[in-house]
């Protein structure tokens, strides 16, 4: 026991095998043991080791396996001042950080979004989705959000990484420049352009947002009954064969009354009154009538005044140009005056933005690529 003990005292193979599945950053369990010179470390692939030396980060270790010396800890060597030929056991912090990705992660609406659609005017939406993301800088993503934690998860940084989200979907949706209608038709390019845009607030942490999904878009339960009910409308057609068919309906069923003969006569008598009733109510009702014989349709309205094109004003060259309609805007992005990197303004921004950060553009803009290796 005395010899475990001695033992003990230092730690000379430092590893780390995660099996949990969310755990983001793990510290090496040191209990005030002092670490062995020459101890042997291993990264496996999906981590990155990082020595704290009071609380200031030192070495950075990729996966691999290494022996901890002098020639491999060079910004602990100089911070802890070792002379050549240092071999005595030293204290250092060492955190594992996973910089696998870790997927699945949600996100959804907790209040509708209020946005004003063409179509149906003033509406409220929801969304929910899925999200993937991993660590890009181990040393930021250790002095912004882990710190000290010997244990950090993905469920201690999922919310703010929501409410990160849905700041920008809220504002993507909020601008209605898709149509409630069309928006299950544009969810892949809704995906790419809020990936793209959250890219950003995520390197602040970081994080490298790798990927982000919009699964669905619904709108409140009584608006979507009230669609079903337009559809149900649309399939039905001829609303006239249709009562004709429900009172059909419903004298079959008062004849097959139960109830020995005379239950069958009064059925059949109550179902052929029902009939001659409901007969009667379509032979005289106006509304029948009219879709026996439809009237002749109305003038049609007077056409409404053309509504001007949107103008938008363009800053390239050091200059702003415009005003320049809104048809014109694909010429100039073929002539490579409009890209995501242009800044743009039209009435009702605040100031001039990016063609990227407006929702309307981005949609129809093609990212920058990247330059050329060796250019």
């Amino acid at each position: 026991m005395v010899w475990d003990l001695i033992r003990g005292q230092f730690v000379d193979v430092i590893a780390w095998t995660d099996d949990s599945g969310d755990t983001m950053c793990w510290r090496f369990p040191r209990q005030g043991n002092e670490i062995k010179y020459g101890a042997q470390l291993t990264v496996r692939e999906g981590q990155t080791a990082v020595f704290v030396n009071e609380g200031r980060i030192a070495d950075i270790f990729p996966p691999g396996m290494y022996r901890l010396e002098t020639k491999n800890l060079p910004i602990l060597s100089t911070l802890q001042s070792w002379p050549h030929g240092f071999e005595s056991p030293f204290k250092a912090e060492v955190y594992f950080v996973a910089t696998r990705r870790f997927p699945n992660l949600k996100w959804g609406t907790r209040n509708p979004i209020m946005l004003r659609d063409r179509e149906f005017g003033p509406v409220r939406l929801r969304g929910f989705g899925t999200y993937e993301v991993r660590v890009a800088d181990p040393a930021t993503f250790l002095r912004e959000i882990v710190g000290t934690d010997g244990r950090f998860t993905t469920d201690e940084i999922s919310e703010a990484l929501r409410n990160m989200i849905l700041t920008r979907i809220a504002t993507a949706l909020g601008a209605g420049a898709i149509p409630v209608l069309d928006l299950a038709a544009n969810q892949q390019a809704l995906s790419e352009y809020l990936t793209n845009a959250l890219k950003p607030d995520f390197a602040q942490y970081g994080l490298e947002l790798t990927r982000l999904l919009v699964e669905n878009i619904s709108l409140p339960p009584e608006v979507e009954a009230a669609l079903d009910t337009r559809t149900k409308m649309g399939v039905i057609g001829d609303l006239r064969a249709y009562a004709q068919f429900q009172a059909a309906e419903a004298m079959a069923k008062a004849a097959a009354n139960p109830g020995g003969a005379a239950g069958a006569g009064v059925g059949l008598g109550a179902g052929v009154a029902l009939g001659q009733q409901i007969a009667a109510t379509l032979a005289h009702n106006p509304w029948a009538a009219a879709q026996a014989t439809p009237p002749a349709p109305p003038p049609p309205p007077a056409a409404p005044p053309p509504v001007p094109p949107r103008q938008w004003f363009l800053a390239y060259g050091g200059t702003a140009h415009g005003p320049i309609v809104e048809s014109a805007l694909a010429a100039e992005a073929r002539a490579g005056h409009l890209t995501r990197d242009t800044l743009v303004w039209r009435e009702g921004l605040p100031g001039w933005v990016r063609a990227g950060d407006v929702p309307e553009l981005a949609f129809g803009l093609v990212p920058n690529p990247p330059p050329l290796p060796g250019a």
